[in-house]
């Protein structure tokens, strides 16, 4: 199976067998995590981010640098010439000429296919607005496949803003894939796009329900924040800001052997004391973000099989 020069895109355009080698993948490079290797010494990435990033942006660093590779990009497109009007097509064309691969967050839907279409390079989704963000997906079935010994045959579910955040629509794409029962809950007004629901609801099992219901069910709590920034009216979002917290009453009642992940930022939807509860696996997540995008950086390009 070969990802020479492959767009990272959307989870879609995965299949199962693509999702197991690329985790087996990234399993193979936990040890090199730590030692770091060479494999991509004179590659260079190029970081586009024209939308807010910690963890996303620091881990392909990271990841490039821990395999001899260098990175090249920008985080603010004020210090780019996108300040002097010029378009996405145009900055693409233009940094291909000194990257090998690129990665592109961007507010706009569809940004990062139309960026693909222009570059003859690879390009790699690191969120595209309140659509996708396939490389955060792979590394959530990444973690749950090491905490919890597989994928197949879990109760999962993910809580809070099922409408506007991306990492949801990526990871239920992925999760229709595999054998799983997949529980929504939301409120009212945040609930799944239905083009994700249309997509999913013929494959797995899915529930849209409350979070107390679930509780003894769920073997993974995906927890998300409400997100603000993609509101169009401020009034809205009021009136669903807090509308979910996982505090220490509410774990004791989930399954001991349940875990709780979180794509991060958190604003006050998981309380701190949650950290040190056996369930609470979000910051093991960030660091799984490492080995996966590893993983995938040496696969784009051609570093390994």
């Amino acid at each position: 199976m070969s990802f020479k020069g492959r767009d990272i895109i959307s989870i879609k355009d995965f299949t199962r067998e693509d999702i197991d080698y690329v985790l087996k993948i990234a399993e193979l490079m936990e040890p090199v995590v730590k030692k770091g290797s060479n494999i991509l010494h004179g590659k260079l990435l190029a970081t586009l981010f024209f939308e807010a990033s910690t963890r996303t942006k620091l881990s392909f660093e990271a990841a490039m640098y821990k395999l001899g590779g260098s990175v090249i990009g920008f985080a603010e497109p004020e210090t780019s010439s996108i300040k002097k009007g010029e378009n996405l097509a145009d900055t693409v064309r233009v940094v291909e000429n000194y990257a090998d691969v690129i990665v592109l967050r961007h507010p706009l839907e569809g940004a990062t296919r139309l960026a693909a279409e222009f570059a003859s390079i690879p390009v790699i989704n690191a969120g595209s607005g309140a659509e996708e963000h396939p490389t955060q997906a792979l590394l959530d079935l990444y973690t749950v496949l090491k905490e919890k010994g597989r994928i197949d045959g879990l109760n999962i579910a993910l809580v809070g803003d099922l409408r506007y955040g991306r990492t949801v629509h990526s990871l239920a794409y992925a999760l229709s894939l595999y054998d799983v029962r997949l529980y929504l809950v939301s409120p009212e007004l945040l609930r799944m796009r239905r083009e994700v629901l249309d997509t999913i609801k013929g494959k797995i099992e899915v529930i849209e329900t409350g979070i107390e219901e679930i509780l003894q069910e769920v073997d993974v709590l995906y927890v998300t924040r409400i997100q603000k920034e993609r509101f169009p009216d401020l009034a809205e979002y009021a009136k669903v800001k807090g509308a979910y917290k996982i505090d220490l009453d509410l774990v004791k009642k989930v399954k001991k052997d349940s875990i709780i992940l979180h794509p991060l930022p958190r604003v006050d939807e998981i309380a701190a004391e949650v950290d040190k509860t056996p369930q609470a696996k979000y910051f093991q997540q960030v660091r799984n973000g490492i080995v996966m995008r590893m993983g995938l950086l040496a696969l784009v390009l051609n570093a390994i099989e």
